[in-house]
């Protein structure tokens, strides 16, 4: 694998912006939408666990309720495909479980082999003290799939906008995940950009390296 190079990766990244207005008559590609959810499946996370479940909203209707709680941005709206990220809301024993046993299968190792990472899991994020905000932890996992996704989209030249700005009891009642053990924690649109967006063409403002990276 050689890799896309740094020039690329460089150009994608300078060419993305957080979109504010979207051009409503394009849709993203079936195909390209197909590399794009595999790319939030492939997202890292601690202890492997994915304590998240990313909700693609497609339904204009639903869209339209979820603007209401955006602050009235058009976002959600307008774009091609809008994900919701939410995160679990707890971990249990059954849960590590599944995933260990997934391991095994995928890896071809036995049960035993795991013995002593499953213990380490159950510690931590289940009985150990990090269980009672496993609601946090999870949100900060969250936000590494939503870092991964924007990079990727803008690698396949599609545009993005994060979204903190809405109200994610209101998104879990509109999507129904009360109660589900998950619950909304941020949100990106995705699609492409409109030529009356007019900050398509600003240029992006950033703190040099030398004051950002320190090097130790």
């Amino acid at each position: 694998m050689n890799g896309i190079g740094a020039t690329t990766l460089l150009h994608a990244l300078e060419w993305r912006y957080a979109t504010k207005k979207f051009d409503s008559e394009r849709r993203i590609a079936p195909e390209t939408w197909s590399a794009l959810e595999r790319s939030l499946v492939l997202t890292p996370s601690s202890y492997g666990l994915q304590p998240w479940r990313f909700v693609v909203v497609t339904d204009p209707e639903i869209r339209g309720r979820l603007v209401k709680h955006s602050w009235g941005q058009a976002q959600p709206g307008d774009c091609s495909h809008f994900v919701v990220f939410a995160g679990k809301t707890s971990l249990d024993v059954e849960y590590v479980d599944r995933f260990l046993a997934l391991t095994c299968e995928v890896r071809g190792i036995s049960p035993a082999a795991l013995a002593g990472y499953r213990n380490m899991m159950v510690g931590d994020v289940v009985n150990g003290p990090r269980s009672a905000s496993v609601g946090e932890w999870a949100a900060r996992q969250a936000y590494i799939a939503l870092g991964q996704f924007m990079a990727s989209c803008a690698l396949l030249e599609i545009d993005t906008c994060p979204m903190e700005g809405i109200v994610p009891a209101q998104f879990d009642s509109v999507l129904g995940l009360e109660g589900s053990g998950y619950t909304t924690v941020v949100a990106c649109a995705a699609g492409y950009r409109s030529t009356q967006d007019k900050y398509g063409g600003a240029a992006k403002v950033r703190f040099s390296i030398g004051e950002m990276v320190q090097t130790v």
